[in-house]
């Protein structure tokens, strides 16, 4: 899907085209799934803590991968991550009840295909909009084989430079999760590690039109 083109200029003076990248349609939410999942407890008690301190008792990890400079990069890739297009791009599928992470947005992230397709509802439980960071963080609600919190950020740094930071807790919900021990921690490493080719295609895609 691409939308009407939209130049930006970037901070050294060449155009940064945010309306020019591939991107990725997500799914509305069916109204009954919506009012379902927005009533739906969270599956944890430390609600927000990706924004400070990562609670104990929990998986935890901080992935960052510098992106380029600028401005308007930074506003573009803010908008690419907080309209779900890190994990379509990383072939997560996404039905969300907003088109854009607002909080109290609910969704639904499937992995996988047909029978095999794993269905991990979650809420956005803050959002972030500012001179300086741009993203949002969900929240896992039950059906998800974990439970905790992982939140998506762009960064523009005082050197003009732009990054892109995860950070998360996570530890097993369900018998089965905590049977795989071991394996959860992979498979969640290896998810992330497609989070963040997702994001860097993005910038390479803006920075080259």
């Amino acid at each position: 899907m691409r939308r009407p083109q939209r130049s930006l200029s970037s901070g050294s003076g060449g155009e940064v085209s945010w309306g020019m990248i591939r991107q990725w349609a997500s799914p509305v939410l069916p109204i009954e799934v919506r009012d379902r999942l927005a009533v739906a407890e969270l599956t944890y008690r430390e609600v927000g803590a990706t924004a400070g301190d990562l609670p104990a008792g929990y998986h935890q990890f901080t992935r960052s991968l510098p992106i380029s400079c600028g401005h308007q990069l930074f506003v573009a890739a803010g908008d690419a991550v907080r309209q779900w297009q890190v994990q379509l791009g990383a072939g997560l599928q996404v039905s969300a009840s907003s088109p854009t992470a607002v909080a109290g947005t609910v969704l639904l992230l499937g992995l996988g295909i047909g029978s095999l397709r794993l269905r991990a509802p979650c809420r956005v439980v803050y959002a972030v909009d500012e001179p300086r960071r741009r993203g949002f963080a969900y929240g896992t609600l039950a059906g998800q084989p974990e439970s905790g919190e992982e939140a998506f950020m762009i960064e523009h740094h005082d050197d003009d430079s732009v990054s892109f930071r995860i950070t998360a807790f996570s530890r097993p919900a369900t018998r089965l999760a905590t049977i795989a021990g071991p394996l959860g921690a992979v498979v969640q490493r290896q998810i992330t590690a497609r989070y963040l080719r997702s994001l860097g295609k993005i910038a390479v895609q803006l920075v080259c039109n």
